[in-house]
């Protein structure tokens, strides 16, 4: 019988490696010291009898080797992750209402939500998709559970899990922003992502004039995609068929903005609690296509209670 074993961990630590290119940052996911990191490494090296990685420049790249050894991998941590989701939360049933902009459905929320079904497969997520301002006041009333939102400047409590840096954006083929003045599609007035967009292009006295106003992201992505617009978004929404517009004295560099996680007074129940820990956990940490399978889970609800908010 072979006497050899594998740590999860340290199979955590080669996923997690794979995906950054970098022990510091891996270290830094993880939650451990860059020697642990290159320690793991080594010993499963050792262990497999080839190496793992290769040099580029300041990147680690997997060789053929190590991508041979990362299939395994994966496929153990999925196993593993999904056993251990199945023996911590057979208890754990209901049904939450999470509120959000469709923006953040779209581009922040299906990775972390696909890994809480896994987690909690009986609990039942129901998503309301509506603009930040009207889904404040839902929560305040009770009307949806948890609500994930842009911070406007009017709003109170809720807890700061992300922020989320503003680009500008245009069609990959669109000459939309050498037009004067510059055509805009942005979302309807009162969001804060209009209002950064206009101040800027104020500041800087570049002239401007709205083209398409959509309480949707689809519909400031049609007007981008077609070439009739610019428009203002969070960097994770930059998807193929757009393009950032390179920063100048046209377009300032725009600010950063918060997302706020709120939680109705009345949402005590261990789903809603396991929701927002989710939330609260993985929004904290994700990074533009990182696999969140990498960063450790949150501890169990009953375990540490939910924070309220709002």
């Amino acid at each position: 019988m072979n006497s050899l074993s594998l740590d999860i961990r340290i199979l955590r630590t080669l996923q997690s490696v794979s995906e950054t290119g970098n022990i510091t940052e891996s270290a830094r996911r993880l939650g451990r010291t860059q020697p642990a990191i290159t320690l793991q490494l080594q010993r499963l090296e050792s262990i497999c009898g080839f190496n793992l990685f290769r040099s580029e420049g300041r990147k680690m790249v997997l060789t053929p080797d190590g991508e041979l050894v990362l299939t395994y991998a994966n496929s153990i941590l999925r196993l593993h992750d999904e056993l251990l989701s199945r023996l911590e939360s057979p208890d754990v049933e209901g049904q939450v209402v999470l509120g959000t902009p469709d923006l953040y459905a779209s581009f922040l929320l299906p990775s972390i939500l696909g890994l809480f079904k896994q987690a909690f497969p009986r609990v039942q997520v129901q998503l309301q998709c509506s603009l930040s301002t009207p889904l404040v006041r839902l929560v305040h009333r009770g009307e949806v559970d948890l609500a994930l939102v842009t911070r406007m400047n009017d709003f109170s409590g809720g807890r700061v899990v992300r922020q989320e840096q503003l680009i500008w954006m245009t069609g990959d083929n669109s000459t939309a922003h050498t037009e004067t003045p510059v055509p805009l599609a942005l979302l309807p007035p009162g969001n804060i992502y209009r209002d950064h967009a206009i101040e800027c292009l104020e500041a800087a006295r570049h002239p401007w004039r709205i083209a398409c106003v959509s309480e949707s992201v689809s519909g400031l992505q049609a007007a981008v995609f077609s070439g009739m617009a610019v428009t203002v978004l969070g960097r994770s929404a930059l998807v193929p068929g757009m393009r950032e517009i390179v920063r100048g004295p046209d377009f300032p560099t725009l600010p950063k903005v918060d997302l706020l996680l709120y939680k109705a007074p009345g949402a005590k129940s261990p789903a809603a609690n396991a929701l927002h820990d989710y939330l609260a956990h993985y929004l904290q940490q994700l990074d533009q296509g990182a696999d969140l399978r990498s960063i450790p889970r949150p501890p169990r609800p009953a375990d540490t209670p939910a924070q309220t908010t709002g």
